[in-house]
C-alpha cells in the first residue's frame, strides 16, 4: 500500500500516464502542458509514457498478444503499480491507455488505494473509433450498446474488424467487471455535450467533471482588423475541408482564406489553390501570426469535435470563429457573440456566414472582443488548474469515502 490519502488537502505527488499516439495530436499536447501545469504550480509530477512506435512492425503474434493486452494488458498494470510505489504517488491522472496500458491501470491504483482520474479526451468509451463518425456522417450506433457490435462489422477502429474487436472487448469487459464504476475515482469530459454522449457508457453520472482544454501560454489578443480567413488543422474529410473548399467556390477572390496543415485531402487542397486561397505549413509561432492576421477562423468540422485548441487559440487572440453548429463546437462557439454557427456540411451557408463577417469588420471586432473575454474567463491556465484541483479533491474524498465504507 502507498501512504494514506489524506482527502482534505490537495494531493501534492501526482504520476501522470499517458499511452502516446503514433501522429502527434492534440491528445499528446494535453499530457505534456497538464503536467508542466501542475510541475509549475509546486507539484511533484511524474510522468509515465508509453509509446506506439513499435506497433506498426509487430509480427503476426505480436499483434495476437497486441489484441489481448487491449483488453487486459498485466504489463501495464505491473508498470503502473511499480511506478506508483516508487513515486509514493498520491494521485494518478490517466489520459490514453489504447492499446499498450489498458483500463486496468486503473484497478492497480485502487488495489493501492490511489485515488485514479480519467481524462475522456474522445468517445472511445462508447465508440471503438473514438468519434461517433462513420461513412461521412456522425453515427451513434454503438451507444449505450454492452457489446459495441455495428463497430466490428463495419470495421470502424483502423478499418480492421480484429483491431475493432479487441477495443469493443476491452469495452465490454470493463464495462461488465465494473472498472468505471469501482476503481476510476473521478472522469473529466471536456465539455457537457461530451459527458452527455458518454453517461450511456456505464459511468457514473456523479463522477464525471466538466474541464476543457486550455492554453498554457496566453498569446496575448490583438485588437487590430484582421483580412481574409484561416483555416487549421488536418486535411481530412470529418474535418469538413470538402465544405470549406465548396462554400469558397461561392465566394470572391476578395475574401481570401489561407488553408494550413496536412493530411489524406492535401492534395485536393493543392489542386484547390488559386489567387484568394492558399495553402501553407505553419510552425508553432507561424500558427499564431497568421491566427492574427485573419478577420476570422474558420472550423467546419463534420463530426462531433473533442475540444479543438485551434478555437481557444482564436479566442485567445481575439478573433471569432466561424464554425459548423454540431457536437461540442455548438457548446464552446456562441452564435452572434464569439463567432457563427452553421448547418454542418452546408458549404452555401457557411459561405453566407464568411460573406457576413468580410462585409461587417466592427461587427468582428466585436465578436474578437467577446471570444477573447470568453478565453480569460474560462481557458486560461490558472482557471484550468483551479479545476483541477477541484476534481483531484473530488476524487481523493470519493476513495477515502469508500474505503471507509468498506
Amino acid at each position: 500500500m502507498t501512504e494514506p490519502v489524506d482527502a482534505a488537502r490537495v494531493p501534492e505527488r501526482i504520476l501522470i500516464v499517458h499511452n502516446r499516439y503514433r501522429q502527434r495530436g492534440g491528445e499528446d499536447g494535453v499530457f505534456e502542458a497538464e503536467a508542466d501545469l501542475l510541475a509549475s504550480r509546486g507539484h511533484t509530477v511524474h510522468r509515465l509514457a508509453v509509446d506506439n512506435d513499435t506497433i506498426a512492425a509487430a509480427t503476426a503474434a505480436r499483434r495476437v498478444r497486441l489484441a489481448a493486452s487491449t483488453v487486459w494488458s498485466s504489463a501495464g498494470v505491473r508498470l503502473v503499480e511499480r511506478r506508483l510505489r516508487e513515486t509514493r504517488a498520491e494521485l494518478m491522472h490517466v489520459h490514453n491507455t489504447l492499446p499498450l496500458l489498458s483500463p486496468a491501470v486503473h484497478v492497480a491504483a485502487r488495489r493501492l488505494g490511489v485515488p485514479s482520474v480519467q481524462t475522456l479526451h474522445n468517445y472511445r468509451l462508447s465508440c471503438p473509433a473514438g468519434t461517433f463518425f462513420r461513412d461521412g456522417s456522425p453515427c451513434e450506433d454503438c451507444r449505450g450498446l454492452p457489446v459495441a457490435v455495428p463497430a466490428v462489422v463495419h470495421a470502424c477502429y483502423k478499418d480492421s474488424r480484429q483491431a475493432s474487436a479487441a477495443v469493443a472487448a476491452m469495452l465490454a469487459v470493463h464495462r461488465l467487471r465494473g472498472t468505471w464504476t469501482r476503481d476510476v475515482a473521478a472522469f473529466v469530459a471536456l465539455t457537457a455535450f461530451a459527458r452527455d454522449r458518454l453517461r450511456d457508457a456505464g459511468l457514473p453520472a456523479e463522477r464525471v467533471w466538466i474541464k476543457p482544454n486550455f492554453l498554457a501560454r496566453d498569446p496575448g489578443s490583438s485588437a487590430a482588423p484582421g483580412s481574409g480567413f484561416l483555416y487549421l488543422g488536418r486535411l481530412a474529410p470529418e474535418k469538413g475541408v470538402d465544405v470549406l473548399l465548396d462554400a469558397w467556390r461561392e465566394l470572391p477572390a476578395t475574401v481570401t482564406l489561407t488553408i494550413a496543415g496536412s493530411g489524406p485531402l492535401g492534395p485536393r487542397v493543392e489542386a484547390a489553390v488559386r489567387p484568394g486561397i492558399e495553402h501553407v505549413e505553419l510552425d508553432r509561432d507561424g500558427v499564431y501570426r497568421s491566427i492574427r492576421q485573419a478577420a476570422a477562423v474558420v472550423v467546419p468540422s463534420l463530426w462531433y469535435e473533442g475540444f479543438p485548441l485551434v478555437v481557444l487559440e482564436a479566442f485567445a487572440s481575439g478573433r471569432p470563429v466561424i464554425a459548423a453548429r454540431i457536437g461540442s463546437l455548438a457548446e464552446i462557439v456562441e452564435d452572434g457573440v464569439t463567432g457563427f454557427l452553421v448547418p454542418p456540411g452546408d458549404p452555401s451557408a457557411l459561405a453566407a456566414a464568411v460573406a457576413t463577417a468580410a462585409g461587417d469588420p466592427d461587427l468582428v471586432r466585436r465578436m474578437g472582443a467577446a471570444a477573447r473575454a470568453t478565453f480569460e474567463r474560462h481557458y486560461t491556465a490558472d482557471r484550468n488548474y483551479e479545476r483541477l484541483l477541484e476534481i483531484y479533491r473530488a476524487a481523493a474524498i470519493h476513495v477515502s469515502s469508500a474505503d471507509g465504507a468498506a
